[in-house]
């Protein structure tokens, strides 16, 4: 069973744009690429071609990818009014070796993980370990410079 792809409905769309485009636009700027190239002349000698059909078998393994992101998606919602850390939840919390640490970040689906914009995934270490907790639990996320223990501080 292929595994759940967690996106926003954003993003969702953002897919199936993207997958409208390669399918309708992209495959016939492909197949127009690829008569030119033919035109080029011998088609074992042909860098062009070789290059055309390169480009097109990435394109259509994207076209492959995006459709089974999307036949996998499950769209998550935000968990207004929870009081447990769930994906969408927008979470505060401090690092209790540093109370000036404060953070906010919301918990998406991998495809989703931004932490620039303040996205961080479920899956990465501290997205796993604020998952299911409360406001004033503290958890521990095994990062990379060791286990660091998290106080939550609330959740919307």
């Amino acid at each position: 069973m292929a595994e759940k792809v967690l996106l926003t409905k954003s993003s969702y769309e953002e897919i199936e744009k993207r997958l409208n485009y390669l399918k309708s636009t992209g495959r016939a700027e492909m197949a127009a690429k690829i008569e030119e190239a033919r035109s080029f002349g011998d088609l074992s000698e042909n860098a062009e071609y070789d290059l055309a059909r390169d480009e097109q078998a990435k394109m259509e393994q994207e076209i492959t990818e995006l459709e089974n992101k999307l036949h996998n998606a499950v769209i998550i919602e935000a968990t207004d009014g929870s009081d447990t850390v769930g994906v969408g939840s927008t979470v505060t919390f401090v690092f209790t070796d540093d109370p000036n640490s404060e953070k906010t970040y919301t918990i998406v689906g991998s495809q989703d993980s931004d932490p620039f914009s303040n996205k961080i995934s479920n899956e990465s270490p501290i997205g796993k370990a604020l998952v299911g907790a409360k406001a004033d639990d503290v958890v521990v996320a095994d990062t990379k410079a060791g286990k660091k223990e998290i106080k939550i501080v609330s959740i919307r």
